[in-house]
């Protein structure tokens, strides 16, 4: 940041610091070989609707790796990616009455939509066709965005969430993502009645989020993953009542129409390289729906936060590398 700064009044009596943005300080994937490096850049001065924040904490998601490593053919370099965000506000616009100087305050995956869309109308702006993701995208300004692995941000206000009292930053940065796309086709598909069972493929990022949902929600929760030594993990660390590994046939079979609910974090919410097939028949009988899941809505993240605060829970991220 830069060290010069204005104070003046909006009008009510309200101050507002005014910062210049000088060298924003990173780390930046400079080409595909996985490696970043400090990177030094500018971000835009802090319009009238932007809240600015110094960023204190940045989850590291797998599609950071793919962007990092452009397995999606579509990198920008340099690239500094992190979209698992929270800070503390620093600036704020002159119509920005939401935020002060001092809030605690996150940024996920998208940090601008067109706002006239259908979508964008129904408050489900992560759908947008013309949204732009928080790195490695075109703004509208023509800018390429960089992320949260940076010692500040700018993002508009729209795109900004409050990070409630009770929850620390370092448990709310992978709820910005990560949690959203567990907490969103839950609530949305109704996966939230008491005593009803789920499952969930796969114990990643997702996984983990989704297992603690579905026991703050009251639901039965069975992990069915490829990993047998995530068992513990999954029943002592994350309160899984059940689990499954998926190469078990037997197993697998006896769980069969048990499931009041999946949650594939594998395929249905994640990004999968190959094309999905299924047998259409196997839907018939019950009923079934299958569906997809893009994160999440502002709306949907802001009401999650709050959630995750009033449970008084640990929502911290856990990591294993075990087979």
């Amino acid at each position: 940041m830069a060290n010069k700064a204005e104070r003046h009044t909006d009008g009510s009596g309200e101050y507002i610091v005014r910062l210049a943005h000088d060298a924003c300080v990173g780390y930046a994937a400079l080409d595909s070989s996985g490696q970043l490096s400090p990177f030094c850049f500018v971000r835009r001065a802090t319009g009238q609707d932007d809240v600015a924040f110094k960023v204190t904490h940045c989850g590291i998601r797998h599609t950071d790796l793919h962007q990092i490593r452009n397995e999606w053919k579509r990198s920008v370099y340099p690239m500094v990616p992190g979209h698992e965000i929270v800070g503390i506000v620093i600036e704020v616009g002159l119509k920005v009455s939401t935020f002060r100087i001092g809030d605690r305050v996150g940024v996920g995956c998208r940090v601008r939509s067109c706002g006239e869309c259908k979508a964008c109308q129904k408050k489900a702006e992560q759908f947008c066709a013309k949204g732009v993701f928080t790195y490695n995208a075109v703004d509208m300004d023509e800018t390429i965005t960089y992320g949260g692995y940076s010692s500040h941000m700018v993002a508009n206000v729209k795109f900004v969430v409050r990070i409630p009292d009770g929850l620390p930053s370092d448990a709310a940065a992978p709820l910005l993502v990560a949690g959203i796309t567990a907490y969103s086709p839950m609530r949305h598909f109704g996966m939230v009645e008491n005593g009803k069972h789920l499952g969930v493929v796969g114990l990643g990022g997702v996984g983990h989020m989704a297992v603690k949902f579905g026991k703050a929600f009251g639901l039965k929760v069975t992990v069915i993953s490829s990993s047998p030594g995530k068992e513990k993990e999954a029943k002592e660390l994350l309160g899984a009542d059940e689990f499954l590994v998926s190469s078990d046939k037997g197993a697998m079979q006896r769980a069969s129409n048990t499931l009041d609910y999946i949650l594939d974090t594998m395929v249905f919410v994640g990004v999968p390289d190959k094309p999905f097939a299924f047998n259409a028949t196997s839907l018939i009988y019950g009923r079934k729906l299958v569906a997809g899941s893009l994160v999440g809505s502002i709306q949907e993240t802001q009401e999650m936060l709050d959630l995750c605060a009033e449970k008084g829970e640990n929502w911290k991220m856990s990591v294993s590398s075990e087979p």
